[in-house]
């Protein structure tokens, strides 16, 4: 027995034991709320799950988007067999069952297997690896869930055999929808009640819940059987008692998300002052994140996309890094914040990063280099007799400069730094200029 039938039966014998977001839990597409763009009438994956013709699917999201009760709807509406593992205690041998229960359903009895994995991030690529001959031959029907970046958590050849659907964040449309369907409902829900909720207690829990259906309706369910009734058996949710029952939003903090913030910091960084902040606070304070995190980020970015146009916003960043490491945070958030928005208001270069990539190329193409003779190290007995010398020394010339070969003989006439004439970079383009007369 599935865990699917498993919930069936003990809903049918103790309909009320269960908490109510299980118990509301859709089993139609007609009942499933939100993601209208992979669901909506006449959508792909909808016509698929209604014709029960599935194939392998990877359903990528955030926590309480629908990923379970999507699949939930595909094993009512299949005529195949449909089994559920969790990534976080399934192991190999338990996929390797599924396979070979799926190969005789198959041969005796002609009759597909859908395997749900839910969390599929939480596999390792080992694990991972032993779905894919049985994906590969048909033998199983692989649907995979999780809240992690497919690109950076599935094996490569699985994802290539899986179509990817994206589900979005659900909003607090959604959540104040599946609340009232709920309070109507009395078979599943909580309309045996004589319930009545102002629209502000749940405007406030529905904006508490941060689009997670389930926190909605779990706040709902406690608001509602720990309010006292009153005299003629209602129950009325106010927005005082939702404020008890759910107090602060609902922060996802997964590794894709970290990833997403640190990703909208740095892009940030070069455009925006107020974006930067924004990503940098709402990081540490809101996901826990850790400030070294954005604090070596900046250093990057204070090469990577300022460089030499201010120099000084590296030291900026590291002394802000040197004041952190001393006296901690929270204190340090100004020192960090005054570093970031001096980066963000500094002219921008990214000659430094241009230059790196063409000497990296230039690396690649030549392979080994010869050292040019007149630099190389003359500071033993002998080197004049091999030939090495001539090296002319700067600092004897006019404006301590000297035309000479510095380059590798492949190389001896590229330029791979190109200074801008950005901020206190464009000192050195009229110098790189003025030795190019």
């Amino acid at each position: 027995m599935d865990l699917f039938s498993y919930q069936e039966e003990q809903e049918e014998h103790a309909p009320r034991a269960r908490l109510l977001a299980d118990r509301m839990r859709p089993q139609t597409l007609d009942e499933y709320i939100g993601q209208e763009h992979i669901v909506g009438q006449g959508k792909l994956l909808r016509r698929a799950i209604e014709g029960d013709q599935v194939s392998s699917i990877l359903l990528y999201g955030p926590p309480g988007c629908g990923k379970t009760t999507l699949a939930h709807i595909i094993s009512k509406r299949t005529e195949g067999d449909f089994v559920k593992l969790n990534a976080v205690d399934a192991s190999v041998k338990d996929v390797r069952e599924v396979i070979e229960r799926a190969r005789s359903n198959k041969t005796l009895y002609g009759k597909k297997t859908i395997l749900f994995l839910d969390e599929v991030h939480r596999f390792n690529t080992s694990r991972q690896d032993a779905l894919l001959p049985a994906v590969e031959q048909g033998i199983i029907i692989f649907i995979g869930a999780t809240t992690e970046n497919p690109f950076h958590h599935v094996n490569g050849a699985l994802l290539s055999r899986s179509t990817l659907f994206q589900l979005e964040a659900l909003e607090k449309r959604h959540a104040l929808e599946a609340m009232k369907r709920a309070m109507e409902d009395a078979g599943r829900g909580l309309g045996f009640m004589t319930l009545h909720a102002d629209e502000d207690a749940l405007d406030h829990i529905a904006s508490m819940a941060g689009g997670d259906i389930r926190r909605a309706l779990n706040a709902l369910e406690l608001a509602a059987v720990t309010t006292p009734s009153e005299p003629d058996g209602s129950v009325r949710i106010t927005l005082e008692v939702a404020q008890e029952s759910v107090r602060k939003p609902s922060i996802r903090a997964d590794q894709s998300t970290q990833y997403d913030v640190l990703s909208a910091f740095h892009k940030s960084v070069r455009g925006s002052s107020d974006a930067a902040l924004y990503w940098f606070l709402y990081a540490v304070e809101k996901l826990g994140m850790d400030p070294m995190t954005f604090i070596r980020r900046l250093i990057v970015a204070c090469s990577e996309d300022i460089g030499l146009a201010n120099p000084q916003a590296m030291i900026q960043a590291v002394t802000a890094m040197d004041a952190y490491h001393k006296i901690g945070w929270p204190e340090a958030k100004y020192n960090i914040a005054q570093a970031i928005l001096f980066a963000v208001e500094s002219p921008k270069s990214n000659a430094t990063a241009v230059a790196i990539g063409n000497v990296m190329s230039a690396i690649e193409r030549n392979g080994n280099a010869e050292v040019p003779l007149h630099l190389r190290d003359t500071h033993y007995k002998g080197a004049t007799s091999l030939g090495h010398g001539g090296y002319q020394y700067p600092h004897d010339f006019p404006n301590h400069y000297v035309k000479q070969q510095y380059l590798p003989d492949t190389f001896r006439n590229m330029t791979f730094y190109k200074a801008t004439a950005q901020g206190m970079e464009d000192k050195i383009k009229q110098n790189q200029e003025r030795r190019l007369r």
